[in-house]
């Protein structure tokens, strides 16, 4: 299995490969190869910058030469006029640089900001908002760490590192004592020590599922608030539970408030508007 560095570099060839192509013919016709410059990172947009990691990552393996002067680190919070840093070297490599560079930061500043924004809401109380594998193909390790960046939890990172039963597993296998027990001899007969997550459509699940043991959370499912409530006080602190599916950032709260450990928003990454800024040449 790929790490998340191999990953991430997977995604930069495959972001220059359909970018550049066999050349950045604009540039290679108009900058002389010697020009040397200096560009800025500008900030256009209120919120929280995420990605001046993988931005260096990006600079440096189109050019390992160029020089980069950091002012801003990921996780601050930023206004418009803000300079997060500035890049000096090649003109012709900047240029190349630039649109895969704004493109990732602007992305997952614009994750990272969504992220501060739900967290907030949940001010003065235990509860903390979850990513969700609603990602966008390629860029799942670069939006799980811009959730992190602003303040979330990162869920699984994917089908390999988690057992999360939902409902279409426990229909297609009969049931939930089906499912949880195929589940655990799954990991006992490969030696897999993954914890289990099972998803909950009434109390009456959720009190099978704490009978069969052996599960780490408990999701509840398109469950309301007060039914939340009830289903908190079920539980009773053996296992960890998360609301999911109908919750907004204006019903945040009211879930949270029912005593959920965690709430799993989908919106943090699957509809996210990227953070205004710009890469201007000085």
């Amino acid at each position: 299995m790929k790490t998340k560095e191999q990953l991430i570099d997977d995604l930069l060839n495959l972001a220059f490969a359909e970018d550049v192509g066999d050349g950045d013919h604009t540039t290679l016709s108009t900058i002389p190869a010697d020009a040397i410059g200096r560009q800025k990172l500008l900030i256009k947009e209120e919120g929280i910058l995420a990605g001046v990691e993988i931005a260096k990552m990006v600079l440096h393996k189109v050019d390992p030469t160029l020089k980069i002067e950091l002012f801003i680190e990921d996780g601050a919070h930023v206004k418009p006029g803000d300079i997060a840093f500035i890049v000096e070297g090649s003109v012709r490599s900047l240029l190349v640089a630039e649109r895969t560079m704004l493109n990732i930061m602007q992305r997952m500043s614009g994750i990272a900001t969504t992220t501060d924004r739900y967290q907030r809401r949940l001010e003065g109380l235990h509860t903390r908002v979850l990513d969700t594998r609603k990602t966008t193909p390629g860029m799942r390790m670069l939006e799980k760490e811009a959730v992190a960046i602003g303040g979330g939890v990162n869920h699984r990172i994917g089908l390999f590192d988690m057992i999360l039963i939902k409902d279409n597993h426990i229909d297609f296998a009969g049931g939930i004592p089906q499912a949880v027990n195929a589940a655990k001899q799954y990991c006992a007969e490969h030696g897999k020590d993954l914890k289990i997550e099972v998803e909950a459509r009434s109390l009456e699940d959720i009190q099978t599922i704490l009978d069969l043991g052996g599960v780490y959370r408990i999701m509840f499912d398109n469950f309301t608030p007060a039914l939340t409530k009830q289903a908190v006080e079920l539980v009773a602190g053996r296992c960890q539970t998360e609301s999911s599916g109908g919750i907004t950032i204006d019903n945040l709260r009211d879930y949270a408030e029912a005593g959920v450990d965690f709430i799993s928003v989908g919106a943090l990454t699957h509809s996210v508007k990227g953070l205004d800024m710009s890469f201007k040449a000085i």
